[in-house]
């Protein structure tokens, strides 16, 4: 584990999977049911190879195995290249839960 998700589990009790060209962030939510994908980052070179779907993949796994049933995930309209982070969400099957402000919450079923 690389220093970065060290300090991910000692700072706050969140998960990290990595692999050599990006990561992706995760935690369980307090209900029990919920994993929630924090980040995932792709160096940019790469993102076309679906490294970003494989490492979703991986953090879904790890949630069905502790009994979640859902995953839920958010885009920042106002942030950096939210639109491509719409895309990507929507591509990976999940679909739109809530929106409030500058907040966008997707989900996408673990059970299916």
């Amino acid at each position: 584990m690389s220093l970065y998700g060290q300090y991910l589990k000692e700072r706050s009790d969140c998960g990290i999977v990595e692999d050599p060209f990006g990561f992706a962030t995760y935690r369980f939510m307090n209900d029990g049911k919920s994993i929630y994908l924090m980040d995932i980052y792709v160096v940019p070179k790469m993102r076309t190879t679906k490294i970003a779907s494989k490492m979703a993949d991986e953090v879904c796994e790890i949630g069905r195995k502790a009994g979640a049933t859902e995953l839920l995930g958010t885009v920042v309209p106002s942030a950096n290249n939210s639109t491509i982070s719409l895309k990507v969400m929507l591509g990976y099957g999940m679909t739109l839960q809530s929106s409030s402000n500058d907040l966008i919450v997707f989900r996408k079923s673990l059970t299916d």
